[in-house]
C-alpha cells in the first residue's frame, strides 16, 4: 500500500471513530497526506513522462537489424545528439549489434563447414527464400570443379533477390566466381561491386604516368581531345603487346587511368573498344588478374557484354575469357575474337571455325550484312533482318557447336605514310589502291 493510500485510510478512521477533540489530528494527517499524495503522484506522473520520452528516444528497430544481419548497412532510428541522450541509446544498440554479429557469426560458420547440409542450415537464423542462395554461394568454393561451375551458373540465373542480397553475394564472391558470372548469360549487374573511387587528376595530366607531360599536351592544344585521346590509346596498344612492359602499365596506375577515360567517354565506342582491347592483352598475363579484378574492371566488361553491339560485345568477350581460367584453356591474343560461344555454356564445342578478312577487312564488318540506312536503335523492323555480324548471327543459331573465331590483322597497303587515302572507312577505290602501291 502507498503512503498516500495509508494516510487517506488513518483519516477515514480517525474521522469516524473520533470525537471533537481529535478533530485537530484529523486535519493534520489529512493535510500531511495531500502533501505525500501529490508529492507521489507528481513524482510517479513526472518519472512515467520520463520513462515514456527516453523509450522513444532510445527505439531500436529490432525487426531491421534481424532482416539486415547479413546486409551491408543496418539502419537505427535516433531522435537527439545529445551525448547523455545517446547513451543509453548506444548500450541497447551494443546489446543488439553483439547478438547480431553472434548470429551472423553461427550462420557463417555454418555456411563455410564442411559438413554443411539443409538439416544443419535450418537450425540457423537465416531467412528461408535465403537458402538456396546462400547453398549455391557455398557450392562455388568446392575443389569439385563440376559442383563449383554449376554454382555458379545457378547463382547466375537468380532474378527474384532484394537489392541487399546482390550486395551481400557481390561482396562475398572471390575473384573466380565474380569473373563466372560475367562470362554468365543474362546475369543481373547488380552481382557486381561498383568500381572503386578513381584517384585524383594531379597537375601532370590526365594521360601521365611517370614524369611531366604538360609540354607536350600544350603543343597539342589545337588537337581536339577525342583525338589525342585516340593516339594516347593507340600507344598503349601497343605497350599491352610486350611482356616486359606491362607490369609497369599496371604498376604506374593505368588500370585507374583507362577506366577514367573509359567512363569519360561513353559516348565514344571507338575509344571504349580501343581501351577493352588493352584490357584483353593484360589479361593474358595470369599475374595481373588480381590487380584487374581488384581495379574494378569485371562490373564494366559484364556490362559491355550486355551491348548490342557485336563490336563491344566481342572486346570484352575477349577480356573476360582471358580472365577466366575456369573453363577456358586458351588464351585469345590481340585480333583474336571468339563470336561463338562468348557466355560460358554446356555445349561441347565439336569443332572450330576460323574466319579471316582480306585486304583493308576487319573482324567484324566484313562479315556484315551491309550498311545500315539507320541507327541500330530507330528501326525495329530493320534489326529483325539486320546481321552486324552473320557468323556470329546466323551461323551460330544454325550450328550452336561450332566455336566461331574472327582473326583481324593489320591490312594497311603501305606503310610509306602514317595513313592510306580514305582509311578509316576501309574503302578506297581503284586509283587510291594504285597510288598506296606505288608508294
Amino acid at each position: 500500500m502507498s503512503v498516500a493510500a495509508y494516510c487517506l485510510v488513518c483519516c477515514r478512521k480517525i474521522s469516524t471513530s473520533g470525537t471533537g477533540r481529535h478533530d485537530r489530528h484529523w486535519k493534520d494527517i489529512r493535510n500531511i497526506a495531500k502533501i505525500t499524495g501529490s508529492l507521489i503522484l507528481g513524482g510517479y506522473v513526472f518519472i512515467t513522462y520520463e520513462m515514456r520520452s527516453l523509450r522513444k528516444a532510445m527505439t531500436l528497430d529490432t525487426h531491421a537489424v534481424r532482416q539486415e544481419k547479413l546486409k551491408s548497412y543496418i539502419y537505427v532510428h535516433t531522435l537527439s545528439e545529445d551525448r547523455n541522450d545517446l547513451q543509453g541509446i548506444t548500450n541497447k544498440l551494443r546489446k543488439e549489434l553483439h547478438k547480431t554479429a553472434i548470429r551472423a557469426l553461427e550462420v557463417s560458420t555454418k555456411l563455410f563447414s564442411k559438413d554443411l547440409d539443409r538439416e544443419n542450415y535450418s537450425k540457423s537464423n537465416m531467412e528461408v527464400y535465403e537458402l538456396p542462395l546462400w547453398l549455391l554461394l557455398k557450392g562455388t568454393q568446392s575443389t569439385d570443379k563440376r559442383v563449383r561451375l554449376e554454382a555458379v551458373q545457378n547463382i547466375a540465373g537468380i532474378h527474384y533477390c532484394r537489392d541487399y542480397q546482390y550486395r551481400t553475394v557481390a561482396q562475398a564472391c572471390d575473384k573466380r566466381t565474380t569473373i563466372g558470372l560475367a562470362r554468365s548469360k543474362d546475369v543481373d549487374l547488380r552481382f557486381f561491386l561498383t568500381p572503386p573511387a578513381l584517384p585524383k587528376v594531379d597537375d601532370r595530366g590526365l594521360w601521365c604516368f611517370g614524369g611531366n607531360g604538360l609540354p607536350y599536351a600544350e603543343s597539342l592544344s589545337s588537337v581536339p581531345s577525342e583525338k589525342l585521346e585516340v593516339y594516347s590509346l593507340q600507344a598503349l596498344l601497343k605497350h599491352s603487346r610486350i611482356s616486359t612492359q606491362v607490369d609497369s602499365l599496371v604498376s604506374n596506375g593505368g588500370l585507374q587511368l583507362l577506366q577514367r577515360i573509359y567512363l569519360l567517354r561513353k559516348d565514344s565506342q571507338k575509344i571504349q573498344r580501343s581501351i577493352m582491347r588493352v584490357i584483353g592483352n593484360l589479361a593474358l598475363h595470369e599475374h595481373l588478374h588480381s590487380s584487374i579484378v581488384d581495379s574494378g574492371w569485371i562490373s564494366l566488361l559484364a556490362e559491355a557484354m550486355k551491348s548490342p553491339y557485336v563490336i563491344q560485345t566481342s572486346h570484352a568477350a575477349r577480356a573476360l575469357a582471358n580472365l577466366d581460367r575456369d573453363t577456358v584453356t586458351e588464351k585469345y591474343p590481340d585480333g583474336v575474337y571468339v563470336l561463338h560461344p562468348q557466355h560460358r555454356t554446356n555445349q561441347l564445342i565439336k569443332a572450330d571455325v576460323l574466319f579471316v578478312h582480306g585486304l583493308l577487312g576487319a573482324a567484324f564488318k566484313t562479315w556484315r550484312q551491309q550498311d545500315r540506312d539507320q541507327p541500330l536503335d530507330e528501326s525495329a523492323a530493320q534489326e529483325e533482318d539486320y546481321t552486324e555480324c552473320w557468323p556470329k548471327d546466323w551461323l551460330a543459331e544454325d550450328y550452336p557447336a561450332l566455336r566461331i573465331i574472327s582473326v583481324e590483322y593489320d591490312t594497311h597497303l603501305s606503310d610509306w605514310k602514317a595513313k592510306c587515302p580514305a582509311d578509316n572507312n576501309r574503302i578506297i577505290s581503284e586509283k587510291d589502291v594504285g597510288k598506296c602501291i606505288e608508294e
